[in-house]
């Protein structure tokens, strides 16, 4: 093989593992967490579908025993987070049956519809966190705490009420 040759097939093999790579897999980040916890955000893990808001479940790096990953760009959902910033006592909570998420005010009053969302549910433990991308706005949202929502009742422990 020449010299020119050679650089044609590299050219070409590198041009085809780019194209091959849309984007870099989601990381879950998941917070220590106790024992109990632990178990049950596996639980919960474990249940969760294949499919979210029309979305395929896409491969993710990190924590992946507390999370998972939706599409591209990736909703991402991480179990066993803290309390959200930002939330209080009078922080306004989205309610789908039977659960509370808590969208940040600069979010929830705002009318651009491209920002990504971080939504807390926040009437059962541990707390579930979902990403979802401003892509799959206003759909996406709504159908994403829907799906989840149904699974937080079934695995999880209700704690309370947010409103």
């Amino acid at each position: 093989m020449s010299h020119r040759t050679r650089g044609v097939v590299a050219s070409c093999a590198v041009l085809l593992v780019a194209a091959g790579c849309s984007s870099t897999p989601p990381a879950i980040d998941a917070p220590r967490m106790d024992d109990a916890t632990a178990s049950a955000c596996r639980d919960l893990v474990a249940a969760l579908p294949q499919e979210l808001a029309g979305r395929e479940r896409v491969e993710a790096t990190g924590d992946t025993a507390y999370g998972a990953a939706w599409g591209d760009p990736a909703i991402v959902l991480t179990c066993g987070v803290g309390q959200p910033a930002g939330f209080s006592a009078t922080s306004t909570c989205v309610q789908v049956d039977g659960t509370g998420w808590f969208v940040p005010d600069d979010v929830l009053l705002s009318s651009d519809e491209t920002l990504d969302v971080t939504t807390t549910e926040l009437n059962f433990r541990p707390r579930v966190e979902l990403v979802i991308p401003g892509d799959y706005r206003p759909n996406g949202f709504t159908n994403s705490i829907g799906e989840v929502g149904k699974l937080v009742v079934q695995h999880l422990t209700k704690v309370g009420r947010c409103k």
